[in-house]
């Protein structure tokens, strides 16, 4: 509502109602006069709004990756120290480990390896630089510091950041004044922070102009900084240590490996002597799990056929048939691999039967028997494991003519060969980029296995031996489907 606003009555005070064309003594209301403002819901819906509008925070400008250092103490030269590294505006999707590397001559050792971990509650625990002045000549000395998030399961992903810390180390005689004002000179942004005390005091700023620079005191310490006339020209400040802001730069990522020039999840390296006799081969795989069962001329079900080897090689029938199609499941797990047995007629792991569908590890040395009822059809001894490969030897008469290499799809052999001894004369064999890959151990360096590759002499062969690629990636993928589909019916049924 509204008082009367008749231009010929200005002295009525009587309410007009919204809506109303004349108050209550008759006076007309100009036209447009009661409606200007609305009813006083809506102007109280204006209000609010407007008032919502004026105090809408502004949007928050994205956080940008930055270090805060604290703790510096220039004062402490020619002793040991440690300064604060706290990591902050991290995007969300880095690894929740990340490796500091530093390089410095005021490091021990001129370099360190620090690691950064995210807790539970998103933020990043703080880590702390050691390192000594003592000897040094006084002056300006660098830490290069380098940040790299790597995630195993995404190798693409692969990011870096770099950064430039200057720590001043100053000459023995040098005032607490000339200390900071170099210090002041060399640093942006500078945050001036007090521990253990709890007042913070700035004096002058008389001459005017913009100084950035942010005192806190925290838990009762005191800070001082004199910028006044009065100080003869000098800085004086008062303070135990110094933090400040280190931007974060990410730099280019590692160019892209380039594709597999023979991507496989199935090979096998063959004996390449032409006058060679049995035709001896160390069959690859590289699948999230390779079946174990019957060699079949057609419908096979397994990834990795088997036959029992009599006196006169393989045999088809006879023992063979004591296989299941589909005998044994050897998969990845944690740290190494396991077995399932998943056949009608059972296996025996060092003797002893682990019971149908009981994933059991596999330990260097194990013994494993197909099947649990007739000895001697199908015997493996486990002679390498690793965290990306596992090695399967026969010992039975078969073992003259293959041995077995699995591997974890996309895992690398871990730095120094792993713990574990792999088999004697056995290569480093491996699976990435979607094919096998082959690491010289005195060397480090990797070589693509393809149809042109020859691995020259290795123990188990005495001669050269060359790749050959038996599975396509989507060849597997089909097996893989097929067998799906027959489990699927064999459940239905």
């Amino acid at each position: 509502m509204k008082r009367c606003s008749s231009p010929d009555h200005p002295h009525c005070t009587v309410w007009v109602a919204p809506g109303e064309t004349v108050c209550a003594h008759g006076h007309r209301q100009p036209a447009g006069a009661v409606d200007l403002l609305g009813s006083s819901f809506d102007l109280l819906q204006r209000a609010r709004a407007e008032g919502a509008a004026a105090i809408r925070p502004a949007p928050t400008p994205a956080a940008r990756p930055h270090l805060h250092v604290s703790g510096f103490d220039p004062r402490a030269a020619g002793g040991r120290q440690a300064i604060k590294l706290d990591l902050r505006g991290m995007p969300d999707d880095v690894p929740p480990q990340l490796t500091v590397l530093l390089e410095s001559q005021l490091l021990p050792g001129g370099a360190g390896r620090l690691q950064f971990t995210r807790s539970l509650r998103g933020d990043w625990r703080p880590v702390f630089v050691e390192f000594s002045s003592r000897g040094r000549e006084h002056g300006q000395y660098r830490i290069d510091l380098e940040i790299h998030a790597r995630d195993a399961a995404l190798p693409a992903a692969a990011r870096t950041w770099v950064a430039t810390l200057v720590l001043l180390v100053p000459r023995p005689d040098a005032s607490l004044g000339e200390i900071h004002q170099t210090f002041l000179a060399t640093h942006k942004n500078v945050r001036i922070s007090a521990d253990d005390a709890g007042i913070a005091r700035v004096h002058g700023l008389s001459g005017g102009g913009a100084l950035d620079i942010d005192i806190q005191a925290r838990n009762a310490s005191i800070a001082q900084l004199h910028l006044g006339a009065d100080a003869g020209g000098k800085v004086a400040v008062a303070l135990p240590t110094i933090a400040w802001d280190e931007d974060l730069i990410e730099i280019d990522l590692p160019a892209e490996r380039a594709a597999h020039p023979c991507p496989a999840s199935a090979a096998c390296l063959v004996y390449a002597e032409p006058d060679a006799g049995a035709q001896r081969h160390v069959r690859l795989f590289a699948l999230d799990e390779c079946v174990l069962g019957r060699c079949e001329s057609a419908g096979a079900e397994a990834d990795l056929l088997l036959e029992h080897y009599g006196e006169h090689g393989p045999e088809r029938d006879g023992l063979t048939r004591r296989l299941s199609a589909r005998h044994a499941v050897v998969r990845p797990a944690r740290g190494g691999f396991e077995i399932e047995d998943v056949s009608r007629y059972g296996l025996l792991l060092d003797g002893v039967w682990p019971g149908k569908h009981v994933p059991v590890p596999l330990r260097l040395g194990m013994r494993i028997e197909l099947t649990a009822s007739i000895r001697g059809v199908v015997t493996f001894v486990v002679t390498a494991l690793h965290g990306h490969a596992l090695t399967l030897h026969r010992v039975d008469a078969g073992g003259a003519a293959e041995c077995f290499v699995l591997c974890a799809p996309d895992a690398e052999p871990e730095a120094g060969g792993g713990a574990l001894p792999r088999a004697a004369g056995m290569p480093v064999l491996f699976h990435r980029d979607g094919g096998f890959w082959h690491r010289d151990p005195g060397t480090g360096q990797d070589t693509a296995l393809g149809p042109a590759t020859v691995l020259e002499r290795l123990a188990r062969f005495t001669g050269r031996v060359r790749f050959a690629c038996s599975a396509r990636p989507e060849d597997q993928a089909e097996r893989t489907a097929d067998r799906r589909r027959a489990a699927a019916r064999l459940l239905g049924a």
